[in-house]
C-alpha cells in the first residue's frame, strides 16, 4: 500500500465577523489502501471496476456530500463509499457555516482513505487596529530662517501601509522635504513673529472613518534681530572761511535730496582759542544757509556742539532711520581751552 498525504483546510464563510479560524483539523490520509477483494487462496479473483473512499471524522456526525449529493453523516468509524473511477468532490459541513472541501481522483480498484480530527474552538473576534493613536512633535521655538522638523508617531497595529498627508499653515510656510512620510521639514524663512502649525492626517486606505486619524503641532518662529544700523561720515573739514563751508553744505544738500530718509548730523567744534560761543554761532549760520538758501527741511538737520578741538572744525554724518546718533569726539578738554576775549574799543582819554 502506498501512503499519500492530502492537505486539509477549512473554508471560512463568515462575512459579518473577522475572526480566527474556529477549528483545528488534523487530517490523516492514506492513499491506495489495501484491497480487500482478494478471494480465498486457490479461488479465482473477481475483477474490480470501482474505487473506494474510506472516510471518518473525530467526532462524527457532520453532514457529508460527494459531488454535491448528500451521503449522510460522517462517523468515527470508517465509512467505505464505493465510487466510479474519476474525479469527485468531497465536502464535509462543520458548525457555523464552515466546510471542508477537497477534490479526489478515484482510480479503479484503489482506495482513498481520509480521517479528520475536528476540535472546535471558541470563536474570538479579531481586535480592530482602528482607531489608532497619532502624535506629532516639533520644537517649541526656532529662529526665522531655520528648518522646522515635524515628526509623527503613528501606533497603527494593522498590516496595511499607513498614508501620511501633511498640511502646514500659514500659507507662506513651505514643506521642503518629507511629504508623504512620517517626518517633514518646513522652511521658516520670512515667518518671524508667526506660529507655524503642521497637521497630519494618517489613514490605512480602508476608507473606514475610524482608520483615519489626525494630529498637529506648532512652532513659534522668533523674528530676526535687525543688524545695527550705523551712520556714515559724509564730510569733515576745518571751518576757515564761510564760503568754503557753503560749498561743503551744497554737497550735503544734494546728498539729502538723493537720500530722502536720511538725517544729517552736523557736529561743530570750536577752536581752543576761538571766541566764546563760537560753535553755536557756526551752527546757526550753517542752519540758516541750509534751510533758507538750500531749502533743506529743518527736521532733517541736527546740530550738535561737539566741544573743542585745536581749530574750528565741522563733521557731517548721514544717518538712516534707526541708526544711533554719532557722538562728538573733541580733542581738547574744556579746561584747556582759552577762548579769546571779546575786543572792545579803547576808551578815549579824558582831556
Amino acid at each position: 500500500m502506498n501512503p499519500k498525504n492530502l492537505k486539509v483546510s477549512m473554508i471560512a464563510n463568515l462575512k459579518a465577523l473577522k475572526f480566527a479560524l474556529g477549528l483545528l483539523i488534523a487530517a490523516s490520509f492514506v492513499l491506495a489502501c489495501a484491497s480487500s477483494d482478494a478471494q480465498a487462496a486457490g479461488k479465482k479473483k473477481k475483477k474490480v471496476n470501482y474505487g473506494q473512499l474510506e472516510i471518518s471524522t473525530n467526532p462524527g456526525g457532520f453532514p457529508l456530500r460527494i459531488d454535491g449529493q448528500p451521503q449522510g453523516d460522517s462517523s468515527q468509524t470508517v465509512r467505505v463509499i464505493e465510487l466510479q473511477p474519476g474525479h469527485h468532490v468531497v465536502q464535509i459541513d462543520f458548525p457555523n457555516g464552515q466546510r471542508w472541501v477537497r477534490d479526489f481522483d478515484i482510480a479503479e480498484g484503489r482506495k482513498v482513505c481520509v480521517n479528520l480530527n475536528y476540535r472546535p474552538k471558541q470563536f474570538t473576534v479579531a481586535k480592530s487596529p482602528c482607531p489608532f493613536p497619532v502624535n506629532v512633535s516639533a520644537p517649541q521655538t526656532v529662529n526665522d530662517g531655520d528648518l522646522i522638523t515635524f515628526t509623527s508617531d503613528v501606533a497603527y497595529a494593522g498590516t496595511a501601509p499607513v498614508n501620511y498627508a501633511w498640511s502646514v499653515a500659514p500659507g507662506a510656510a513651505k514643506i521642503v522635504s518629507g511629504a508623504g512620510t512620517s517626518t517633514i521639514t518646513v522652511d521658516s524663512t520670512g515667518l518671524g513673529g508667526q506660529r507655524v502649525t503642521a497637521t497630519l492626517v494618517a489613514d490605512d486606505g480602508s476608507g473606514d472613518p475610524m482608520c483615519r486619524q489626525s494630529a498637529q503641532a506648532s512652532t513659534n518662529v522668533v523674528a530676526k534681530t535687525p543688524p545695527p544700523v550705523d551712520c556714515r561720515k559724509f564730510d569733515e573739514f576745518p571751518s576757515v572761511a564761510f564760503d568754503d563751508d557753503k560749498a561743503r553744505f551744497d554737497n550735503l544738500a544734494i546728498e539729502l535730496q538723493n537720500s530722502p530718509d536720511s538725517t544729517a548730523y552736523i557736529i561743530i567744534y570750536a577752536g581752543k582759542n576761538s571766541r566764546r560761543g563760537q560753535a553755536d554761532l557756526l551752527g546757526k549760520r550753517s542752519m540758516d544757509y541750509l534751510t533758507v538758501t538750500r531749502g533743506v527741511g529743518a527736521q532733517r538737520l541736527i546740530f550738535i556742539n561737539g566741544g573743542y578741538r585745536d581749530t574750528d572744525f565741522i563733521e557731517i554724518w548721514l544717518c538712516p532711520p534707526g541708526a544711533h546718533p554719532p557722538q562728538p569726539s573733541p580733542t581738547v578738554q574744556p579746561g584747556d581751552a582759552q577762548p579769546a576775549q571779546d575786543r572792545t574799543r579803547p576808551r578815549k582819554p579824558r582831556r
